[in-house]
């Protein structure tokens, strides 16, 4: 038994020939219009622009700006509006079901936003294995003989253990309160 393949004719041509080609529909239920959008200024506390980008706006009157996209997009943990010559505004808001922000943006606006980044998992991790080792490598110095070095220095001599315990969690908790102030200086 022999398999061939099968050739077509062209009788189809002329059947496609005849037939009427329909008329484009002059009420259409769906009309193209232009996105709504806005042009976004991105700013990373205070520094920047760090992008300039055109994003969409959504929502019902399609006037909401897609907050939490901006959030996920750029690691933020929350976003301010911003003015470049007098600094960061009041943080703005959005709804968390649906991402899109509470107030309504004009078709076209340009919009200046100042980010703060998400705070780093390897700061806090680090700072507490450092307080960790600090801590065990004092009670290792109480606890025990200390060392050679430690006895020919005299630290302990003048100051008590506790006393140094006291300093470290004041000096920690003054550098918690007075960040942006020891941020200036360098530390």
């Amino acid at each position: 038994m022999e398999i061939k393949e099968i050739d077509e004719t062209s009788n189809n041509q002329d059947a496609d020939a005849n037939t009427p080609i329909p008329a484009p529909d002059p009420n259409p239920k769906t009309t193209r219009t232009k996105p709504r959008e806005v042009e976004v200024h991105l700013y990373r506390q205070g520094k920047g622009p760090i992008d300039v980008f055109k994003s969409s706006l959504g929502g019902w009157d399609q006037d909401q700006l897609g907050v939490r996209d901006i959030l996920e997009k750029y690691a933020f943990k929350s976003i301010f509006a911003f003015n470049p010559g007098s600094g960061r505004g009041v943080p703005i808001r959005f709804n968390r079901r649906n991402g899109r922000s509470m107030l309504g943006y004009r078709d076209g606006s340009i919009i200046y936003i100042d980010g703060e980044p998400r705070d780093s998992l390897i700061k806090p991790v680090t700072k507490i294995i450092l307080g960790v080792a600090v801590i065990t490598l004092l009670l290792t110095f109480i606890l025990k003989e200390p060392p050679e070095w430690i006895k020919s220095t005299n630290i302990f001599a003048t100051f008590p253990p506790w006393v140094l315990a006291c300093v470290v969690i004041v000096f920690t908790r003054m550098r918690k309160r007075t960040q942006d102030f020891l941020k200036k200086y360098g530390w």
